[in-house]
């Protein structure tokens, strides 16, 4: 049977609690349905195969919970074994479509890294600096969060300087749902490709945050 947004919102219904998981970390403008987020990704993990369409319903929902299972189930459909080019670019192309969708950091964190930075892997990587200028600084986050998956895997020096580029984009930005990711993404950069951070730290010297810093250098081999 095809898996459909009807069946994972009941079945997200049928494990709620609003008085045991209230969920105070979302701060969007959707009602909770509380559900704990263990549970709400094994509620998704049985829909890696949703069609995109299905998706959509689940985006259109004004509850936090059932978008963040549908950006589970993107991120879930790009991760299974067999999936076609055309099949990430269709998922790459809904995420940006739907980012309107978007009003809270974990959707982002979820999706972004899979779904955005691994289909723009062996691409031009101009739409993430697009997303950097964006007013929205859940745009910028996804920005910031998608190259996470430069640090994954193949280690490409070309992806890495761009993150790099984006992350100097992103030094100065005073919004905590951004700033928090550039550290994330320079500790992570720093792991697989210690001296072009350091090159960064050393070049872009007092721009930096301190906080930013430490992160940066957390991860590297000397640290």
């Amino acid at each position: 049977m095809e898996p459909t947004a009807g069946s994972l919102l009941a079945d997200l219904h049928a494990v709620a609690d609003p008085a045991a998981f209230p969920n105070r970390h979302y701060t969007g403008s959707g009602p909770v349905l509380g559900v704990r987020m263990g549970t709400l990704f094994d509620v998704a993990k049985g829909y890696a195969a949703m069609p995109l369409g299905e998706v959509g319903r689940l985006l259109a929902e004004p509850a936090y919970e059932p978008r963040l299972a549908a950006f589970c189930v993107l991120d879930l459909a790009v991760r299974r074994r067999g999936v076609t080019p055309d099949e990430r670019a269709e998922r790459y192309r809904f995420y940006l479509d739907h980012h309107d969708a978007i009003d809270a950091w974990d959707m982002v964190d979820r999706a972004a890294p899979r779904v955005v930075g691994e289909h723009l892997r062996d691409r031009s990587r101009e739409p993430l600096l697009d997303l950097a200028a964006s007013a929205d600084p859940l745009r910028r986050r996804t920005a910031m969060t998608a190259p996470l998956a430069y640090t994954r895997g193949r280690t490409d020096p070309a992806a890495i300087a761009d993150l790099l580029r984006i992350a100097e984009l992103l030094l100065d930005d005073a919004d905590p749902l951004v700033r928090r990711p550039v550290g994330i993404a320079l500790r992570h950069a720093g792991a697989v490709a210690p001296e072009a951070v350091t090159d960064f730290l050393d070049r872009c010297g007092r721009r930096v945050p301190a906080r930013v810093r430490r992160m940066a250098r957390d991860k590297m081999p000397s640290s």
